[in-house]
């Protein structure tokens, strides 16, 4: 007697695939992925093919969400050193023969043409992550020490080429690994009271500092210029002071409500400069207001705070420590780049998540998405 199974249907072949995806965290990246696209039309129309190479590179971080979904922990702990080790080699052959443009030296041709820093902004908090998953319960100094020379190598590298915006970004991912892990507040606070100081010294001398004679010896040339326009913006308004004032004045015009959508004269004059990429927030405050940059932040806070309650309830160190780290860059990305555009950071290279045009910076974005699904979805499977 034979016996006849019927074959599953597609939607019964796919259901498994989906089942373990984070539906809050997965309504947050859907919300802004909207604001992006309805801003980036709106700044971007004029623009070539900005807006369908936006919709376009979307599509490709939400396959890279889906594809990273499907990793478990243990197998992204296992790609952790190769993926380091890959990546340090690759900044160095940047420093050798890599491509360089507008000054700086950061990409490198290998049949294509990719930028390794951005290798490092997942494959820093992986290291670190899977450093004290092996040291878990016999953690001592020296295991901070040693993770904090995995982090500097790959950071001093970045500076070198130099790009200053990424090696922040990089910085801050590894910090929030070696933080979770456990370092006890009596290392954080020295550098935090240093930092301070300076800070407080840099804001008190800003004019004797910032005479075109004083060597800052830590920074480069156009490194201490965004440092000094910070200070005083108006100093150049016409040259390295352009990017923050023209930046204010479009958030500031937008008022409480804005101007509407497509409405907006400073963008759409093109007085902002890079209003599809960096300084696409000026162009969203401008025409959505104060009232939209609030919509815009609690959707930020929802992400994060979600990732954060998704690394709280991993089963392991290791993907307790990866997703609080993923979380909080995403807070990073937001914090800096509306700071740098609203003048009260010096402007970096750092894109906003999902809003801001970008392929390299949208994939990487999606795979720090895929993790923390791949997360929650172990999560879910330990508790059935």
């Amino acid at each position: 007697m034979f016996h006849v199974f019927d074959k599953p249907s597609l939607v019964q072949r796919v259901v498994p695939w989906l089942s373990g995806f984070d539906r809050p965290l997965t309504l947050a990246v859907l919300l802004l992925c909207g604001l992006g696209l309805v801003t980036m039309y709106s700044v971007g129309y004029d623009h070539g093919t900005r807006f369908v190479d936006h919709f376009r590179n979307m599509l490709i971080a939400l396959a890279v969400v889906f594809v990273m979904a499907q990793i478990s922990p243990q197998r992204l702990m296992s790609l952790a050193v190769p993926v380091y080790a890959v990546g340090v080699v690759l900044l160095v052959a940047v420093l050798l023969f890599g491509i360089t443009k507008k000054g700086s030296t950061r990409w490198i041709n290998v049949g294509v043409v990719i930028q390794p820093s951005e290798i490092m902004k997942i494959a820093m908090p992986l290291m670190l992550a899977w450093w004290f998953q092996r040291r878990e319960g016999q953690l001592r100094v020296a295991d901070f020490v040693v993770a904090g020379v995995i982090l500097l190598v790959p950071v001093g590298l970045v500076i070198k080429q130099p790009d200053l915006g990424t090696s922040l970004l990089i910085m801050a991912s590894g910090l929030f690994v070696i933080f979770f892990a456990g370092l006890s507040w009596k290392l954080i606070l020295p550098p935090l009271v240093i930092g301070v100081v300076g800070i407080t010294t840099l804001i008190v001398l800003s004019d004797s500092l910032c005479q075109p004679g004083v060597d800052w010896k830590v920074l480069h040339d156009y490194q201490k210029q965004r440092v000094c326009t910070l200070m005083d913006p108006t100093k150049d308004p016409l040259g390295k002071g352009f990017h923050t004032i023209q930046g204010m004045i479009a958030i500031g015009s937008g008022g409480v409500w804005g101007k509407g959508f497509m409405q907006g004269t400073q963008t759409h004059l093109e007085f902002i400069p890079e209003r599809t990429t960096d300084f696409i927030f000026a162009g969203f405050g401008e025409e959505f207001g104060f009232v939209g940059v609030l919509g815009l932040l609690a959707c930020f806070i929802f992400l994060v705070g979600r990732g954060l309650m998704i690394a709280s309830e991993a089963p392991t160190l290791f993907s307790r420590l990866l997703a609080g780290s993923v979380s909080l860059i995403f807070f990073v990305y937001a914090f800096v780049n509306m700071g740098m555009v609203s003048g009260i950071l010096p402007v970096v290279g750092v894109p906003l998540p999902f809003i801001s045009y970008g392929g390299t910076a949208m994939v990487t974005l999606g795979m720090g998405i895929g993790i923390l699904m791949s997360v929650a979805k172990t999560k879910r499977l330990i508790q059935s």
